[in-house]
């Protein structure tokens, strides 16, 4: 099979040659692996190919205008005014999220923040690699986990707490910003697709809904603020024939039933320590309505195990999720830079030896 018949007809919960296998790493291991297979720094569809990846992201690139200024000592997103520090750590860094500057912004303000136009972005180019990805018949996606996600996304500018505070009280402020995001994004993917639909094998969006230990909204909420801004993806994904996966990280599954209902095809991250998110349940619960992408967690073996804890723990997941198939293999989140190489290249090992169906 090539990459896309693997993946497409996992994503359908049927059986491939072989797991499909997914890839995705923070700098830090990044640049290890690399070096670990003698491969140059940049080299990132090298490592791809090493590691045995099927899946390939296409985007638009945007070519307006920067909307938002530089700032001493912060990383600023052009687009949406997004502000990040580097904070330093005992396996290296990240940039995380600070300043929030819509954190107390009336609608006038929010009405008033620069946004980028669905008009400024090169979508020649992206149907070019969208082709170029297709002749490789490698499984080419179109959007991220932030594609479509509220509570983050809206929060990196007014902060998560307000966001939640905003969709427990209908903040007209809030649901504004989350609004203005979801039009725009509707809008780009939908001119993606109409120039290279064609090429792209499915959409995938994101949200996360729970803690380790639980929701992190209610059943309630969810089903007023996030489906009804979610479904409208999904709908644009069905009206050119695409299958939807979406990200969730935490205790999520109590909102599988709603993404079963929506028509989602596929869940992604299922961190196997978080409350109700264990393999064999999601397995046994839903594997009949979804397929699967994930479980092999960032915060277990891989990054704190041995070598032959590791293959174990691929070992056993797979022997849970691979029957009827459904699954696709992947990291929860991506690798951590405290993740030991032999430990990564155990991880991939293991899906290239016991993740083939006979």
């Amino acid at each position: 099979m090539t990459s896309r018949e693997r993946v497409l007809t996992t994503l359908a919960r049927q059986e491939p040659d072989r797991v499909p296998i997914n890839y995705s790493a923070n700098p830090g291991i990044d640049a290890r692996l690399k070096q670990h297979f003698h491969l140059a720094a940049g080299d990132s569809e090298g490592l791809k190919r090493t590691l045995g990846v099927d899946f390939r992201e296409v985007r638009a690139a945007y070519v307006g205008p920067p909307l938002h200024a530089d700032i001493p000592d912060r990383q600023v997103d052009p687009l949406w005014g997004k502000r990040t520090r580097w904070i330093e750590h005992d396996s290296g860094g990240y940039w995380d999220y600070c300043d929030f500057p819509l954190q107390t912004a009336t609608e006038a303000d929010i009405a008033a923040w620069p946004s980028p136009s669905a008009d400024d972005y090169d979508y020649q180019a992206f149907a070019a690699a969208a082709q170029c990805r297709h002749d490789e018949q490698v499984a080419v996606f179109l959007g991220n986990p932030g594609l479509g996600d509220i509570i983050n996304s809206n929060g990196m500018v007014r902060s998560m707490e307000q966001v939640l505070v905003d969709l427990a009280l209908d903040d007209p402020a809030g649901l504004a910003l989350i609004d203005r995001k979801v039009e725009h994004e509707l809008a780009v993917t939908r001119r993606c697709l109409e120039v290279a639909g064609e090429n792209i094998d499915f959409i995938w969006l994101g949200e996360d809904l729970g803690t380790q230990r639980g929701p992190l909204l209610s059943l309630e909420m969810y089903r007023r603020h996030i489906r009804p801004r979610h479904a409208r993806y999904v709908d644009l994904a069905t009206e050119f024939g695409k299958p939807v996966m979406i990200h969730t990280c935490g205790s999520s599954s109590w909102a599988y039933d709603d993404f079963i209902d929506m028509g989602v095809a596929a869940v992604d991250t299922l961190q196997p320590e978080a409350k109700d998110m264990e393999p064999a349940f999601l397995k046994s619960r839903y594997g009949e309505h979804l397929a699967f992408h994930g479980c092999i967690s960032t915060a277990g073996p891989v990054a704190y195990g041995t070598v032959d804890e590791v293959i174990s723990v691929c070992q056993q997941t797979l022997e849970t999720m691979m029957p009827g198939g459904g699954y696709c293999f992947a990291p929860t989140h991506q690798l951590q830079d405290n993740s030991p190489v032999e430990n990564v290249v155990a991880m991939y090992d293991a899906v290239l030896r016991f993740g083939r169906y006979d």
